[in-house]
C-alpha cells in the first residue's frame, strides 16, 4: 500500500517538485513516513544517502509535535465533528499498544524500527502519548528506531531492488 501511495506521488509531483522535496513530503505523511520517502526516491533514481536523510527528516519532524500535543489536540478535537476521526486513531493506537506496553521503550523501538504496515513513528509517537510514557525518554527511542527502519527499507530498496531492476 505505502509502494502505491508513495508512486502516486512521484507520479503527480514529478517535474512540478523537486525530487527532494517529493521525497521530504512523502516521509512526513502518516502511513507513508520514511519508508515511502525512501521507496518514492528509489521511484525517481535519486542516490541513496540523499533519500535516506531527507526521508529520516521529514519523518521525525512531526514526531515531537506528536508527542507533546496529541492528548490536548485529541481532547479539543472531540468536541468537534472530527471525533469519529479522534476515536478511531485512538482504537487504532490501543490495538498496536500490546508490545509497547509489554516492553515499554524497547516496544517503541521495534514498533517503529520494524517496516510493517500499520507500524511507524507517527503510530509510535500516538501509543506512547497515549499511554503517558516520557516524550524525552521517547523522542530518541523513536529516532534510533527509525534509522533502523531506514537502514531495513534502503537495503531492501536501493539493495535488492536496486540489483533487480
Amino acid at each position: 500500500m505505502a509502494e502505491t501511495i508513495a508512486n502516486w506521488f512521484v507520479t503527480n509531483l514529478q517535474g512540478s517538485l523537486s525530487k527532494e522535496l517529493i521525497v521530504f513530503i512523502v516521509s512526513l505523511l502518516p502511513i507513508l513516513e520514511l519508508r515511502g520517502g525512501i521507496i518514492a526516491g528509489f521511484a525517481m533514481q535519486m542516490e541513496w544517502l540523499p533519500t535516506f536523510i531527507i526521508a529520516f527528516l521529514g519523518n521525525i519532524l512531526p514526531i515531537p509535535f506528536i508527542l507533546l500535543f496529541i492528548r490536548y489536540i485529541f481532547r479539543v478535537l472531540k468536541h468537534t465533528p472530527l471525533r469519529g476521526f479522534v476515536d478511531w486513531c485512538e482504537r487504532r493506537a490501543e490495538q498496536k499498544s500490546e508490545t509497547i506496553r509489554k516492553y515499554a521503550y524497547w516496544g517503541i523501538f521495534l514498533f517503529v524500527a520494524i517496516p510493517l504496515p500499520g507500524t511507524g513513528a507517527w503510530m509510535g509517537a500516538l501509543i506512547s502519548a497515549l499511554l503517558g510514557m516520557d516524550p524525552k525518554k521517547t523522542f530518541p527511542v523513536i529516532m534510533v528506531g527509525i534509522l533502523t527502519a531506514g537502514i531495513i527499507v534502503s537495503i531492501l530498496s536501493f539493495g535488492v531492488l536496486g540489483r533487480i531492476f
